[in-house]
Formats: structure tokens, C-alpha cells, sequence
């Protein structure tokens, strides 16, 4: 079993920079979204940087190693990218990393950008933001519907380069036959539904697919980049 992949990038309608960055390499078995923090410094250096580190992977590791090399490439970066900033600045990018074999994957994340699951005509998503309206919901305090329109929905809890130690979550679980998981940057997920992105996810063609959200956020007037990466175990 292999891995059908489609990829956009896009600064989106008011940005003048893109700052994102995007990773697909079926042959490592590793696929990537990071976006580079907005309102602060070199966030294009930052994303770049991750996706770069996450590209260096050994590609004849299994996926356990895989994922822990991973994971200490991020470290590294981490440690880049805080040495760069030397203390007087923030040099920042959230990451959403999939590591896959034909049985299984592993998703390590820092930030709000996310990972999408279709299978069997659902949608699950893998991720858990790592953000201040995340954590109000969590509390109680507000509602999903709440947190969607929040003032304050842009600002984030983790990110590759902005605390002297990085945390990463983990997740995992099984890979079948027909899953597609969707990476994105939340220049997409803030504009489009879950039930859109269930239903362009079970169209059969992943380019026409990744043309129709990246289409989607253009058209709604993308005030962010927008960022995707689709893959469907083929």
C-alpha cells in the first residue's frame, strides 16, 4: 500500500507573505504543514526551517523510529530557531506532521494547525489545538461556536521556537485502505466547515479536491495563507 498525495500553498487575499510552508514525501513516509507565526518575526524562516529539519528524516527507519527522529529534529529546530531569535525576538512556527507505513501512522503537533482523518464517510480530527480558545472550552467558559469568532482565536500556546523547551502531542493509530488524512494550516480550517471538508475529502480525485478547498478560502476572501496537504492510502 502506497500514498496518493496533492499539495497547495497560497498567501492567501491579504497577506503579502506567504509564510507557511508545506512538506510531502512519500518515499520518507512523512508529510507536513507548519505555519510561520504571524505579527512576529521571520515567520517564513521558521516554517522553512521545520519543514526542513522534518525533510533530513532517515528514510530507511521504521515508522517508531521514524517518529521519534522526528521528533528530536523539531527539538533542533527549536533550539535554531531560539538561538536565532538571541532572547529580543520571537522566530516561531506551529507544525502538523504525519508519519505513515502501509499499517500505521503517527501525527506530532505544536500549535493550531491540524490533522484530518476520512474513513467509512466520517471525519475525525486527530488534532487538539494548542490555543487560548481551546483551552476556554475546555474550561467551560466558552463554546465551540464561541471559540470560532473569539477575539483572541489567533493566539496560540505552542510553537516550534517560542519556549526554551519544545512540547510536542502525539497521536496514533491504524492505517486502511482508503483513509485520506488532510494537514492543514488554519488559513483553511477557519474557513471551511467540517461537513465541507468531509465531503470534498470522499471525492475520488485529490487534486480536484485540494483545487476546490484552496478555491474555497480564495473565494471567501482568505485572510490568512492557506496551506494543505492531502493523502490517501491508496
Amino acid at each position: 500500500m502506497g500514498f496518493d498525495c496533492a499539495v497547495r500553498t497560497h498567501v492567501g487575499c491579504r497577506r503579502r507573505m506567504n509564510e507557511d510552508a508545506v512538506l510531502s514525501r512519500p518515499e520518507l513516509g512523512v508529510w507536513a504543514v507548519a505555519d510561520g507565526m504571524g505579527g512576529h518575526e521571520a515567520g517564513e524562516v521558521a516554517s522553512a526551517l521545520v519543514v526542513e529539519g522534518l525533510a533530513g528524516l532517515d528514510p530507511g527507519l521504521a515508522l517508531p523510529q521514524r517518529a521519534a527522529a522526528a521528533g528530536r529534529a523539531l527539538e533542533g529546530v527549536n533550539d535554531a530557531l531560539q538561538a536565532l531569535a538571541g532572547g529580543r525576538r520571537t522566530i516561531g512556527s506551529t507544525v502538523v506532521a504525519v508519519l505513515a507505513d502501509e499499517r500505521a501512522f503517527v501525527c506530532i503537533w505544536a500549535g493550531d494547525s491540524r490533522v484530518y482523518r476520512a474513513r467509512g464517510g466520517g471525519l475525525q480530527q486527530l488534532t487538539r489545538d494548542h490555543s487560548l480558545v481551546q483551552e476556554l472550552v475546555d474550561l467551560g467558559e466558552i463554546d465551540a461556536a464561541e471559540a470560532e469568532g473569539h477575539p483572541n482565536a489567533n493566539v496560540i500556546t505552542r510553537a516550534v521556537g517560542v519556549d526554551a523547551t519544545l512540547k510536542l502531542d502525539l497521536v496514533e493509530g491504524d492505517v486502511r485502505p482508503g483513509d485520506v488524512f488532510l494537514l492543514a494550516s488554519d488559513g483553511l480550517t477557519r474557513l471551511m466547515s467540517d461537513d465541507e471538508l468531509r465531503t470534498g475529502l470522499q471525492a475520488d480525485g485529490l487534486e480536484a479536491t485540494a483545487d476546490l478547498f484552496l478555491d474555497t478560502c480564495l473565494e471567501r476572501g482568505a485572510p490568512d495563507n492557506v496551506s494543505l496537504v492531502i493523502l490517501r492510502a491508496a
